[in-house]
């Protein structure tokens, strides 16, 4: 079966049954997908390879940049720019219209970053980061010593320079999401096998912070890549695939994907398409509810 399904909601918003179509494979572990709408592109990283890949369907996979830092999550801002989290150098970094690579953030009270692993900005230019520390690990980064005593989330200003903390209390924060109205801000965490929910408050920063889901299920896979769709339905990576939530954190189901899922983003003119970083390969399959772009 492609899909579990918890909840008849599901049907409705993914559908009985998926089919997943390989658009690309060989890759060592593939992860931040990122779709340009207006050219049609999607963008993926090989953290392992220190390659950066573009997709397109009419040229296939080519080399978007490499080395590049073993980046993870990508994401737009909101001039188009693209911010890459950086495994490697464990900053945050903006490439211009030029092609010139400035970094938005590298340190925090004077330390390191651990390693910037996912990304999302908000309609007032604000980005949103996590930290964990999976990039300073072999094989997924560059092994070394952490120099902060934290798993941190944090807000950079549009144009870099001040970094705020906003929360500190994580055991690996990974993947995170803005609700549609941009009042809340979903961030999971690895290792606790959970979603909590913060509340954005006028200046950016959060509050009242609470478990809002958890990723049960069988299979491998924990939280990871996290995104909201168009009618608000959250996805989250999780034991066995990708896990669907309603607004309500009611679990819908499950997408059965065919290897360990880290990530994934929607794409496509229509935006039904779910592109799906998944280990070794690049998949794509079909939805009902339109997902959103990440590009403002």
């Amino acid at each position: 079966m492609s899909v579990e399904i918890r909840d008849a909601r599901f049907s409705a918003v993914v559908g009985e049954e998926v089919a997943f179509e390989q658009i690309g494979t060989g890759f060592l572990f593939t992860e931040g997908p990122l779709w340009h709408p207006r050219e049609r592109f999607l963008l993926f990283s090989d953290m392992p390879g220190d390659h950066l890949r573009r997709w397109s369907a009419d040229k296939g996979v080519s080399t978007f940049r490499k080395p590049c830092n073993m980046s993870n999550g990508l994401t737009w801002d909101r001039q188009g720019r693209l911010l890459a989290c950086e495994h490697a150098s464990s900053q945050v970094t903006r490439t211009e219209a030029d092609g010139r690579i400035g970094v938005i953030a590298s340190h925090y009270n004077g330390k390191e970053l651990n390693s910037p692993n996912d990304i999302v900005v908000r309609s007032d230019g604000g980005i949103y980061f996590s930290d964990p520390t999976y990039g300073r690990m072999e094989y997924y980064g560059r092994k070394r010593e952490c120099e902060l005593d934290f798993r941190g989330v944090y807000r950079a200003e549009p144009e870099g320079g001040k970094l705020t903390l906003l929360a500190d209390d994580f055991a690996q924060p990974n993947g995170l999401c803005f609700s549609l109205d941009e009042a809340r801000l979903f961030v999971n965490d690895t290792d606790r096998q959970h979603i909590r929910v913060f509340d954005v408050r006028p200046d950016g920063t959060l509050a009242n912070g609470r478990v809002w889901a958890e990723t049960k299920g069988d299979g491998a896979g924990a939280p990871d890549g996290m995104k909201i769709d168009s009618a608000g339905n959250l996805y989250c990576c999780g034991p066995g695939g990708i896990h669907v939530f309603a607004p309500d954190a009611t679990a819908l189901g499950v997408v059965k994907v065919p290897e360990y899922t880290a990530n994934f983003c929607w794409g496509d003119d229509d935006m039904r398409s779910l592109f799906i970083t998944a280990s070794t390969s690049v998949y794509r399959m079909r939805v009902k509810v339109p997902g959103r772009p990440q590009l403002y």
